[in-house]
Parts: C-alpha cells; sequence; structure tokens
C-alpha cells in the first residue's frame, strides 16, 4: 500500500533518478540509491550475453565502485512495479534497513519496502 505523506526532498531526488534513468534507457527498471554520505547513483537493467543485472544491483554497483559502504534509501521504476529478490538482496546487503521505494513507470509511488522479505 503506497504512503499517503509526500516524500522528503531526499527521497524524491532518488525516485526522479529512478523514473530518469527507466525513460533514458528505455530497460525494463530504472533505479537509484542513496549512501550514507548522501551521494546518489543510478542505474539500469543490463542486459548482455556476459552479463545481467537488475536495475537495483546496477545502481548498487555504482555505488560500490565509487567506495559506498552504505545504502540509506533506494527507489526503483518499472512497469511492473515490483522488486525482486536478487534487486532486494543487493540493496539489504548494503542497508539493511533501507527503505525501498517502489514507483510505477509513470514515477507515481506504489509501495515502499522498509525490511528484508
Amino acid at each position: 500500500m503506497p504512503e499517503t505523506a509526500p516524500l522528503d526532498p531526499e527521497d524524491a531526488k532518488i525516485a526522479a533518478l529512478a523514473r530518469s534513468a527507466l525513460a533514458r534507457t528505455g530497460a525494463a527498471e530504472g533505479a537509484a540509491v542513496r549512501d550514507t554520505d548522501g551521494r546518489t547513483y543510478s542505474g539500469a537493467t543490463v542486459s548482455l550475453d556476459s552479463l545481467a543485472l537488475t536495475a537495483l544491483q546496477a545502481a548498487i554497483a555504482a555505488a560500490v565502485a565509487s567506495g559506498a559502504t552504505g545504502v540509506e534509501a533506494a527507489a526503483v521504476a518499472s512497469e511492473s512495479g515490483e522488486v525482486d529478490a536478487p534487486s532486494l538482496a543487493a540493496v539489504r546487503e548494503l542497508g539493511p534497513t533501507a527503505p525501498v521505494l517502489v514507483l510505477d513507470q509513470r514515477g507515481e509511488l506504489s509501495d515502499v519496502l522498509h525490511t528484508a522479505g
């Protein structure tokens, strides 16, 4: 069930980045994460013969590659409006309690996942 309160400005920023990654790439998903230092990273679905990543995995990989050691929030935008287990696991490894904002392809909030599972 979506939260009724408007997103705070920092969460709105990663929601917009996730939606932008989706729109810019035409991929199945777009995602963004905010690390514990406040830096943001975005990613989109990667579908290569040699590599497959969900958008959240790609965003987490970008964060880790830039030196992030923790994640305080994440957002994913997709047509399905769902987050699969491998994507959630990538977020949970760096941010066990980080909220994951789930957005539809228009960028409308459809859910917020607060805990693993």
